[in-house]
């Protein structure tokens, strides 16, 4: 089967009820995205599928023909990061790292629908759970990616 990764068709062999995570895992090689719970509870597999935050784990590749599925791989580069991986970094988001690819994916698709989201708006699309508890620093994160100004000045951590 042809799918749309990252801007590229890819062919794949694969059975049509396999999850997108372990296509993209273990036939693609592309670890980026998470195994956290496999019951879409955490978040830690969130891809982009046509712009929406998609909980990769339990969506069966047949489903995905002719969409656009975006992974955290194509979220930014090192020469050019996205606005969030550079938030992110500003505001000191990640402690272990393991959900960040999801979170990631996850505010992207907050801010393509929501360009200058509110509280409400950011509490109710992320979702993903984090281990670290670094849930307000995400939001921190999010509101300077989205333009909204740093919410709080960048400090150096001891």
């Amino acid at each position: 089967m042809e799918l749309q990764i990252n801007g590229q068709a890819v062919q794949v062999e694969a059975d049509p009820a396999m999850p997108l995570l372990w296509v993209l895992r273990d036939l693609l090689n592309m670890t980026g995205t998470k195994f956290g719970c496999g019951v879409a509870a955490c978040g830690a597999c969130t891809v982009r599928v046509d712009g929406q935050a998609v909980r990769s784990c339990v969506v069966p590749v047949s489903m995905l023909a002719g969409k656009a599925i975006q992974t955290i791989e194509a979220l930014g580069t090192p020469a050019k990061p996205h606005a969030l991986q550079q938030a992110w970094i500003a505001e000191q988001v990640p402690q272990c790292g393991y959900c960040q690819s999801g979170m990631l994916m996850a505010a992207a698709a907050l801010l393509e629908t929501k360009p200058k989201p509110t509280d409400a708006d950011i509490d109710a699309a992320m979702t993903n759970i984090c281990r670290c508890g670094t849930y307000q620093r995400v939001r921190l994160a999010i509101k300077r990616a989205a333009g909204l100004g740093p919410a709080k000045p960048v400090k150096k951590r001891a």
